[in-house]
């Protein structure tokens, strides 16, 4: 990867890992639809706003269907999932299912014709998906309705996100970032903000409330999804979504150092196989192949 594209990606492990603990304190104070409504809608603003003060003009020429799309999966589906599950999972439970999102990237991949499954792939899959088996079949905790659903909110964010990812990487790779991100948030947080009504924001949110859900938005969202889908067109979906092993590293010593939170034993077995079958998917340590094919060679997506 180029200097850029690796400060890209640092950027995006630090600045997501940390967001699960500003992510706790905003579903808190709203509601974890009002968690996701608000800070679409105020990310998708930010970033016009952005655009208006730079004079970027922004060209949604490429339809509204398909913004539509990336905004029902990586926005809508993905933290309404995120939102529910972190809460009643905990956040490194939640950080470590979220390191799944490249297990379903590769297999979206494969359906798509975007991937090619090799023997050491297929390994990892099977690897990645026993992980999963036993780090959700022997929690920490008692296995409750609300653990069990959290569980499966949280596979299903990840499954939308890397479904979201590939569709953008495959529909949308000439799309500026910034025109994908705002239209991504601005339909997502539209298509969730109806279900409000059904689930209210709870209270009055104090004043840091709202701080915390400025940085969830503007930081944490805006700025962040403009790198991400920016590194997607620059390395691959795949590639890119591989940030989740550090995210999941910095969730995980948050949960732990701040939030008090504990995993069993057979748990961290079960995280060390999700990552260890990721990285058999994802071979981020190739064969040395000629150095004149390297320039011209493809991201792996």
């Amino acid at each position: 990867m180029k200097p850029r594209d690796i400060a890209s990606y640092v950027f995006l492990a630090i600045t997501w890992g940390l967001s699960f603990l500003v992510l706790l304190k905003v579903v808190h104070a709203f509601g974890w639809i009002g968690a996701v409504t608000l800070r679409s809608l105020i990310a998708g603003i930010t970033l016009l706003l952005l655009a208006a003060v730079t004079r970027r003009r922004l060209d949604f020429s490429a339809g509204w269907r398909r913004f539509t799309m990336v905004g029902a999966t990586t926005v809508a589906a993905q933290l309404i999932g995120l939102s529910y599950a972190t809460p009643r999972i905990g956040t490194a439970m939640a950080a470590i299912l979220v390191a799944a999102i490249p297990l379903f990237s590769m297999i979206i991949g494969q359906l798509w014709g975007l991937e090619r499954i090799t023997v050491r792939g297929l390994a990892g899959l099977l690897l990645g998906a026993a992980g999963i088996i036993v780090l959700v079949g022997f929690p920490s905790v008692p296995i409750t309705p609300s653990f069990a659903f959290g569980c499966a909110a949280s596979l299903f964010s990840s499954f939308s996100a890397a479904f979201g990812s590939n569709y953008a990487n495959r529909h949308l790779r000439a799309v500026g970032s910034l025109e994908l991100t705002s239209a991504a948030f601005l339909f997502g947080g539209l298509m969730t903000l109806p279900l409000l009504l059904a689930v209210p924001v709870p209270a009055m949110p104090r004043a840091i409330d709202f701080l915390y859900l400025a940085i969830l938005a503007c930081v944490m969202s805006a700025m962040t999804y403009v790198v991400y889908f920016r590194l997607v067109a620059s390395i691959g979906a795949t590639r890119t979504i591989s940030v989740e092993f550090a995210v999941t590293t910095v969730a995980v010593l948050v949960g732990t150092a701040l939030l008090g939170e504990s995993l069993t034993i057979i748990q961290a077995f079960g995280a060390v196989a999700i990552i260890g079958g990721c990285i058999l998917v994802l071979d981020p340590f190739p064969r040395r192949v000629k150095a004149a094919a390297l320039p011209s060679a493809p991201p792996l997506v």
